[in-house]
């Protein structure tokens, strides 16, 4: 009998340090916020550098959902997440200016780059010139993958193409991704199905079938230096069309609005949005290489 007491006692004293031991640690089972993100900076390896440091830091977890930011924008609209962190400030503001979002930090920078093959048909090779670049592949009917997702990278090549002057298109269609079925409006130079392919898919999976049609594609740098050089595979793409300012690609984190969505994790949102900005967040972006190239500047390192 004294036994089974003893054992009793010591199980409960076990428990009891246990949970102790993850209240201390900042790893309760309650200690999850959800994001939404760009899949840029998931394909890019970053989120594996930032996510496990903040939990060491903070005890909390981020659970990150990479999708378009288009997609991502919505899912906080719906208030699915506790925060998005995406790359399309236009939006990124009227999300915020429209009561979805309680405030907007910039966070870092890189940019985008037309990549393509070594044979390079359109000869667009050394342009800085990105509009020129784009009407180059239009009129030599070069193929061209859209990521065709409404993501912040897809938002930027229909800005792009209406830097051109070249009459475009307009198409309303729907795709599929992450088990629903979303409605997209975009412009497109014309060549649909035929030289101009739209798969509606991420940067990651826009890289390997433009490299599997030796076409072109617009990527962020990080997600390129990812698959070219952060994987045993690699990549045969080559950058060809650099440097436009036009090209800049700023990123922001947006913690949900806790008036309009009572029910988000806003104190544990707000704390990462800040960490993301402060030395110790900013000095991992700033440190993080592929093949020792700077994937993102930090925007408030000092």
């Amino acid at each position: 009998m004294k036994g089974a007491i003893f054992l009793k006692t010591f199980v409960c004293l076990m428990l009891l340090g246990l949970s102790g031991l993850l209240c201390s640690t900042g790893l309760a089972r309650d200690g999850v916020i959800k994001m939404s993100t760009t899949t840029s900076t998931e394909n890019s390896g970053l989120l594996d550098v930032l996510l496990p440091a903040f939990a060491r830091d903070t005890g909390i977890v981020v659970r990150a959902f990479a999708k378009g930011t288009g997609a991502a924008i919505r899912d906080g609209m719906d208030g699915n997440v506790d925060l998005i962190f995406v790359h399309a400030k236009e939006r990124e503001e009227a999300f915020v200016a429209a009561g979805y979002g309680a405030y907007r930090l910039e966070v870092m920078y890189n940019d985008f780059v037309i990549v393509g093959p070594a044979s390079d048909p359109a000869e667009i090779r050394g342009l800085r010139d990105v509009a020129e670049a784009f009407k180059r592949i239009a009129s030599k009917k070069a193929l061209f993958v859209s990521r065709g997702d409404e993501s912040g990278t897809h938002l930027k090549e229909q800005e792009i193409w209406q830097l051109t002057g070249i009459s475009l298109q307009e198409r309303t269609t729907k795709i599929f991704k992450k088990g629903k079925r979303w409605p997209i409006s975009f412009s497109y130079p014309g060549g649909l199905g035929r030289w101009y392919l739209s798969i509606g898919q991420g940067m990651g999976k826009a890289l390997m079938f433009a490299e599997e049609r030796k076409a072109y594609t617009l990527t962020d740098r990080g997600t390129y230096l990812k698959f070219k050089f952060g994987r045993t595979r690699g990549l045969d793409l080559e950058i060809l069309c650099e440097g436009d300012p036009r090209l800049h690609n700023p990123y922001g984190v947006i913690p949900l609005n806790p008036v309009r969505f009572p029910h988000v994790r806003y104190e544990w949102a707000d704390r990462f949005a800040r960490w993301l900005v402060s030395r110790r967040g900013q000095s991992l972006i700033d440190s993080y290489r592929i093949a020792g190239k700077q994937v993102f500047f930090p925007l408030h390192l000092h």
